[in-house]
């Protein structure tokens, strides 16, 4: 990593903190970095709930400046009813959110520092609203970059998955919020108003949970901010990026596919959940800032950068690596597409063979597959999967140790000739890499609901005993298979906790007779090789850099030696439970003096033979403290899901205290019922 110092900048850069009015006379908070000099310039907007003056600080400190001092206004905004903006929180992108965004884009157009063009990009929350905000088409958006971002809310995002309920994260994340959206505003930057303030959001605060459990199918609720359902509403140039161990890369896939070509472009490394240049696990990172300013100058600036001579679709397709929790870096190589569904890939259909088999997996099947969102902490992604392999059904095809390896690029898809044993159940598929030894990678996965076979926008029950075809894709993926390796595709009944078991659950026969795996495979092509072609085609990005750090200090606290992820067993009751730590930062001392805490716990439980003793648990603790002001907040949530045949049942409980005086406390309990999930 490359740091840059602000001195090296062709431009000298300034910030300030600026209010920016809306229309019903809320202001929302805004940081804005800017170049110094007489010209306007474009601007560029990041526009997130996670409160810029501590939780996103580090990052944004990352960026922004860099922005700036390569001459652009760069520009991060609080969403409203959140850290220091003004208002009342709402659900996620809702249309409040995208009716203020316009807004901050024509405000961001109408000021004297900016010419008038307006590009706009973020990841994962920031990305999800730069694609929504760019299909509402507001005049000064010209541009956006989106990463790790979904265009299809409902099964590509963290609330279902083919049709089911996405335990780990549709909880976890709806609990996170939950702790995030009852966090106070600064006094340092909202004023002595801040008190009254923070209890007036307070009052608006429901939990998640609430709304996205009550929607099970992919109804109007899901379709609202879901880019896919028009793809033609979008006329901003769009550059996506994305990670093979990230949930969301199937959305670069979507764009590249549905945008206009002279309007797009993907890129999808090995990464998780983060910006590229970060250099957290997987790597390798790359020089992203260098790469998305020729994406800014090329359509803001109108400057000839080379960034649309580029493939339609760059992708990097790992090498074949044993199974382990975190890789510092990935081998493998880059490849370039200039159309997708790419020429160079054709399928490669495998019939599955054998006497029909009795799927009933163990419902704690599924503990090793990894964090539902990697961020490139120890033990994010999965293990070996030879125990998850010993709860499916497990059908294996060589590759020929004479022959050639198999590279795979994009979404390998299954057909399984299912026999259900009740109305209601879901079936899972992960594609793994078995080396000669015996160890199994999880190279990719899917799953689908029974009851979403005909569409995730309706619930159909089986009828049990009947032979039917389900039929899905699994998540996307570049991946090489070598020779003397083999191909596992494996099928499991149960998930947890990622799929959220159905009330009987009681599994399937999987007849291999009708039922088939198919793998995308890319064949290399002599661009690949070719070290003679111009350098716009050959796939190279520079070292990764950034502006000078904030200067924030972690201080190690007991809590940071706690397992990032524990599985406990109860052999007497046939319990099994999983607790994971997601840290996301813990303990940071920010330069304006502000101490920030936080500490979650994640648990998970289930009995191994009972689908309905499923439950989660999130608990989040929160501690803003100044000390030269005498100020010190807490806020404490707890969240629970748990179920019986009919109904979901939720639990959610919040605890806001200034000092050792209470000033908040709600509950909530709800029972919702399971009409798909």
């Amino acid at each position: 990593m490359h740091i840059r110092p602000a001195d090296s900048f062709p431009y000298e850069t300034t910030h300030e903190d600026v209010r920016i009015p809306l229309a019903d006379g809320q202001r929302l908070f805004a940081r804005v970095w800017r170049p110094l000099t007489d010209e306007p310039v474009p601007a560029l907007l990041e526009y997130l709930p996670y409160r810029l003056s501590d939780w996103t600080a580090p990052r944004d400190w990352q960026r922004h400046p860099w922005y700036a001092g390569h001459g652009y206004a760069s520009v991060r905004v609080d969403v409203r009813g959140h850290g220091n903006s003004e208002g009342l929180p709402g659900d996620e992108y809702d249309a409040t959110e995208l009716a203020d965004g316009v807004a901050v884009i024509e405000w961001l157009a109408a000021q004297p520092w900016c010419d008038g063009r307006v590009g706009m990009f973020g990841i994962s929350w920031g990305g999800f609203n730069s694609l929504q905000l760019a299909a509402l088409r507001p005049e000064p958006l010209k541009a956006v970059i989106t990463v790790c971002s979904a265009d299809d809310r409902y099964d590509n995002d963290v609330h279902y998955m083919g049709g089911s309920v996405l335990a780990v994260d549709m909880h976890a994340w709806a609990a996170t919020m939950l702790a995030f959206t009852s966090r106070p505003p600064d006094p340092v930057y909202a004023g002595e108003g801040w008190r009254e303030q923070w209890l007036t959001r307070l009052e608006a605060v429901e939990p998640f949970i609430h709304t996205w459990l009550t929607h099970q199918t992919r109804d109007d609720y899901w379709k609202h901010g879901s880019v896919c359902e028009d793809y033609g509403a979008i006329d901003a140039a769009v550059l996506a990026v994305g990670g093979w161990h990230d949930p969301y890369r199937d959305t670069v896939l979507r764009l590249v596919e549905h945008l206009p070509h002279d309007r797009v472009r993907g890129i999808i490394g090995p990464w998780s959940h983060q910006y590229p240049d970060r250099g957290l696990p997987p790597g390798p990172a790359i020089g992203f800032l260098q790469e998305t300013l020729r994406w800014w100058d090329h359509h803001l600036k109108g400057e000839d950068t080379g960034i649309m001579a580029e493939p339609l679709l760059r992708s990097y397709i790992s090498e074949s690596h044993p199974p382990a929790t975190v890789y510092r870096e990935l081998p493998g190589r880059w490849v370039g597409d200039d159309a997708w569904p790419s020429p160079n890939v054709t399928p490669l259909t495998y019939a599955l063979q054998g006497e029909p088999v009795l799927v009933r997996s163990p419902q704690r099947t599924g503990l090793d597959a990894g964090r539902f969102f990697p961020f490139g902490n120890e033990a994010d992604l999965p293990p070996d999967q030879r125990d998850e392999d010993a709860h499916s059904a497990c059908f294996d095809f060589p590759v020929p140790e004479d022959g050639e390896p198999i590279e795979v690029l994009g979404r390998a898809a299954v057909s399984l000739n299912l026999r259900p044993d009740a109305p209601r159940g879901q079936v899972i598929a992960r594609l793994c890499d078995v080396a000669p030894d015996g160890s199994s990678t999880l190279v990719t996965r899917g799953a689908l609901n029974f009851s979403a076979r005909r569409g995730r926008d309706q619930a159909v029950p089986c009828e049990p005993g009947v032979n039917d075809t389900f039929a899905f894709e699994l998540n996307g993926i570049g991946h090489t298979f070598p020779p003397g390796h083999r191909v596992r595709l494996a099928v499991s009944s149960a998930y947890w906790p990622w799929i959220w078991p159905q009330p009987d659950a009681a599994g399937f026969t999987l007849d291999p007779v009708g039922s088939t795996l198919e793998l995308p495979v890319r064949a290399r092509t002599a661009a690949d090789d070719d070290a003679t072609a111009p350098a716009a085609r050959r796939i190279t990005f520079p070292a990764p850099e950034q502006a000078e750090p904030l200067g924030v200090s972690h201080p190690v606290t007991l809590d940071e030696q706690r397992p990032e992820r524990l599985v406990v067993r109860d052999v007497a009751k046939g319990e099994w439970r999983l607790e994971v730590d997601p840290r996301y930062g813990g303990t940071r001392v920010y330069p304006d003096g502000l101490e920030f805490t936080e500490d979650a716990l994640e648990t998970y439980t289930i009995q191994e033979d009972d689908p309905l003793t499923a439950r989660t648990r999130s608990d989040w603790k929160i501690r803003l403290h100044r000390p030269e002001l005498g100020w010190d907040v807490t806020v404490d949530t707890r969240s629970e899901i748990s179920c019986d045949a009919t109904h979901f049942i939720t639990a959610d409980e919040v605890i806001c205290a200034e000092g050792t005086e209470v000033l908040f406390h709600r509950t909530w309990e709800k029972r919702i019922p399971r009409t798909a999930g």
